[in-house]
């Protein structure tokens, strides 16, 4: 079951970034890409770019998203929406902070995966993709973020043994760090959020990721790309540190 053999997408978080690009790559394979996202100008330029469908929605609007899907009924679902708040620190998260980032990150993709499995399975074919990240497979000091994208991980890693003999594949995308607006709407103060986006490396793009989805995608049915996990060279996970408890 490769990309030929599928017509229909949908990606939410599609109005810029990762989701973007993959709508645009997407589109250039022939589907008909759905483009799911909450920025209404940035939904109609890409529209008129790439030809996709837009629909103005927040995915945290339960109802509204399984209408859409359920419409749709997408051979492809591509769960790309996600947000860092209160990325430094869980110690001085704000209370909707830490709502909005398990709404948008875990519950929203649970949902969005319950609105389209069932005519998948029935058609016992169809395509899972999970936007996860290193920061759920290896510790970090943004801990809220951490635990969403770790819910992802073990999310996909599950689904893949409750639709066993399904024929649907389940495939998580894991990047490390990604030149995109990520900080700009994880952290308020313009001059912290502009520090944090200068990581002095060549960072992977939006379009290195669409690429990779594109592989899982068009891997013969035989294959599950179960996992890929990509980051920029000149970036590396684990180690150990050793910190001094500061003086009471």
């Amino acid at each position: 079951m490769t990309l030929s053999d599928y017509r229909t997408a949908l990606v939410t978080g599609a109005s810029s970034g990762i989701g973007a690009a993959t709508v645009a790559a997407l589109s250039k394979r022939g589907l008909r890409v759905h483009a799911l996202a909450r920025r209404a100008d940035r939904l109609e330029r890409l529209a008129e770019a790439t030809g996709c469908e837009i629909h103005r929605l927040d995915v945290r609007e339960t109802d509204s998203l399984h209408q859409l899907i359920g419409s749709i009924k997408p051979d492809i679902l591509i769960n790309n929406a996600g947000l860092g708040r209160a990325f430094g620190s869980l110690a001085t998260a704000e209370i909707d902070d830490i709502e909005r980032t398990f709404d948008t990150n875990v519950t929203a993709a649970t949902h969005a995966i319950r609105a389209a499995l069932p005519e998948m399975i029935e058609r016992a074919d169809g395509h899972i993709v999970n936007i996860g990240s290193m920061a759920g497979l290896h510790a970090i000091p943004a801990a809220l973020y951490g635990a969403s994208k770790g819910a992802i991980h073990m999310l996909s890693t599950d689904l893949r043994l409750e639709l066993e003999g399904t024929g649907v594949r389940v495939t998580e995308i894991c990047p490390g760090r990604v030149s995109t607006g990520f900080y700009d709407v994880a952290i308020d103060d313009p001059e912290i959020s502009a520090k944090a986006k200068n990581s002095g490396v060549d960072e992977v793009t939006a379009g290195d990721i669409a690429e990779a989805i594109i592989y899982a995608l068009d891997a013969p049915w035989r294959v599950n790309v179960n996992r890929i996990e990509l980051q920029p060279t000149e970036q590396t996970y684990g180690g150990t540190q050793f910190v001094p408890r500061r003086a009471r």
